[in-house]
Order: C-alpha cells, then structure tokens, then sequence
C-alpha cells in the first residue's frame, strides 16, 4: 500500500485530478464523490487534509468512509 505525507496528500486536493482525503491513518479516495466537487466539501472542509480531527464536528460517523477506497496510508 502506497505511503503519503501530510505534504503529498496536500497537493492531492482535487486541482490537479485526484481528491484524497486521511483519516485515522488512512487515505481515501474521494474523486468520485459529488460532495467534494472541486475538492471542497460543504464549503467547510478542504481535501488534501487529514480529517480525522474535524470527524467530531460532522453531522455522520466514520462510517462514510465505508463508501470510498482506501488508497494507502498517512506516512509518520
């Protein structure tokens, strides 16, 4: 499974093809979803970011991530 730093998952933020995303120590896929267009979801959160702290404030469980492919893991 590919390795990405906080830096690299950074530059995969939906303005040059990919959208990814971390949380709890994995990378998610999240190019396909219509709630990340452009790579902003609901105006609040940025993609190319690790989420699991902002988990908290969102109105669904880490279940959602059930629905995208994880696509490594968040480097140390």
């Amino acid at each position: 499974m590919d390795e990405y730093t906080l830096e690299e998952l950074a530059d995969l933020n939906g303005k040059n093809g990919k959208i990814y995303v971390a949380y709890s120590g994995q990378i998610y896929d999240i190019s396909d979803s219509y709630l990340w267009i452009g790579g902003i979801h609901q105006g609040l959160h940025d993609s190319g970011q690790d989420l699991t702290k902002t988990m908290d404030e969102a109105p669904h469980g880490p279940e959602i991530w059930k629905k995208f492919v994880v696509v490594g893991i968040l480097k140390k």
